[in-house]
């Protein structure tokens, strides 16, 4: 029997190769672990993610050169001033750039009063990377203007990749999820 082309047998090995390549891709999904890290802030503290287990974490990847980013940069720190005192907190991860570009470009320019962590070789923004998305970029760049929210449990609850088309520089969508993972609470 053949199938476009193909006899059975060779269209069952094919779909088996395809499921067994995205269960080897697969590195998270909403609900699952975050994986953890541990970065410098501005002032060379370091901070993990392991250890602020039992608070709502909101992280967004980022660089200074980021039109998108600089957009939600007023927006994350509002999203941190609405929220802080519900335990909620809030990181910037800048991608690969040195600490004086992310003081000057970022921290004076936004003046954030939450952390920036610097990931100096994008090897936490490659660690976050769903697999097979815009495969022109490196996988550490591909993380870039994205936003996660993970529960108190260290498991990721939301996942927003840059999209161009429907660019939400409010973060309305983080901040309904934000509110019903707060209310479950």
């Amino acid at each position: 029997c053949q199938q476009n082309g193909k006899t059975e047998q060779a269209a069952m090995e094919d779909a088996e190769m395809v499921a067994k390549s995205n269960d080897e891709e697969k590195q998270f999904s909403l609900g699952e672990s975050a994986p953890d890290f541990n970065l410098p802030d501005l002032n060379g503290e370091m901070i993990s993610l392991s250890s602020l287990k039992g608070n709502i974490i909101v992280i967004h990847f980022g660089a200074t050169w980021c039109p998108f980013c600089n957009a939600e940069a007023p927006h994350l720190e509002q999203l941190y001033q609405d929220y802080k005192a519900q335990g909620v907190e809030v990181f910037y991860i800048d991608v690969k750039e040195p600490a004086e570009i992310v003081q000057e470009k970022l921290q004076d320019r936004f003046n954030f009063s939450f952390p920036l962590l610097l990931d100096s070789d994008g090897s936490v923004a490659a660690s976050y990377c769903p697999p097979d998305v815009q495969p022109d970029l490196a996988r550490d760049e591909v993380m870039i203007a994205s936003n996660l929210l993970i529960d108190t449990e260290g498991k990721i609850q939301f996942f927003s990749l840059l999209d161009t088309d429907s660019f939400d520089a409010k973060l309305r969508e983080l901040k309904a999820k934000l509110d019903a993972l707060l209310t479950s609470s």
